[in-house]
């Protein structure tokens, strides 16, 4: 048992007992457990057995703490990310990365994912993905331009997914049986192209469409890059004579 479990039960946290770590997790809690309607600085301040007022000695707002909270699940999500020698595996692997946790903490993500920390775990992130565009061979505003393309798809994707699976039940079930129904259902003259795959829409996951589009996005990286990977398995083509290859000065 925490000293912070432990203080709750007591009814009353121990002055001093309180830390930032403990309210970034207690947070993190409440919003999986009760989601973004159910997190609130009293509701905080009950969970963690202080004041609400308590949490402001340690964070300078509400949006400071979600700035927080942002980190925290950056810093589950790279735990363990080793940069490889192949730099697909690299950007790959951080995007399947984040968007397991966000699955994982949907309200959090929904809550958090569109904005950006400037605090440690974001930090590390950028610095390894950038690394892994620099090891592609691009450079200067290029390279800029490629991080920023990778890491919003990977942000958007996930963010967008946590803010679904955020919903209600109900509201999940109704969208998702919308492919068994209305498009199963389509008239065949009026929607000719909908009736062709009608009966496949159903039978697309989640998991389908995520590694689809970052399928394309990481081939359309690999074929601008200037450098092949690491591996040799994804080869970039060479540049048309007389023109530069991406990401370098012409």
């Amino acid at each position: 048992m925490t000293s912070t479990t432990a203080g709750r039960r007591a009814g009353r946290l121990r002055r001093g007992s309180l830390t930032p770590a403990a309210i970034v997790a207690e947070s993190l809690r409440l919003l999986d457990t009760e989601g973004a309607d159910g997190f609130s600085l009293p509701k905080l301040g009950r969970a963690l057995g202080a004041d609400p007022t308590a949490v402001y000695r340690h964070f300078a707002s509400k949006d400071d703490l979600v700035l927080a909270i942002a980190d925290r699940l950056i810093e589950e999500a790279m735990t363990g990310l080793v940069p490889q020698p192949c730099w697909v595996d690299t950007v790959t692997d951080a995007a399947r990365r984040l968007r397991t946790t966000y699955r994982a903490h949907p309200a959090a993500a929904a809550l958090s994912a569109s904005r950006t920390t400037q605090r440690p775990a974001e930090m590390r992130i950028v610095d390894a993905l950038i690394g892994a565009v620099l090891a592609a061979g691009f450079s200067g505003a290029a390279a800029a331009r490629m991080y920023r393309a990778l890491g919003d798809f990977t942000l958007a994707w996930s963010g967008g997914e946590a803010a679904f699976l955020a919903l209600d039940p109900s509201q999940q079930a109704a969208d998702i049986s919308a492919w068994t129904r209305a498009y199963l259902a389509v008239d065949r003259a009026e929607h000719p192209h909908i009736w062709q795959i009608r009966d496949e829409l159903a039978g697309v996951t989640e998991d389908d469409i995520f590694e689809t589009i970052l399928g394309l996005v990481m081939q359309g990286f690999v074929v601008q890059a200037p450098r092949p990977c690491g591996c040799g398995m994804h080869p970039a083509p060479a540049s048309p004579a007389g023109q530069p290859a991406a990401g370098e000065a012409s």
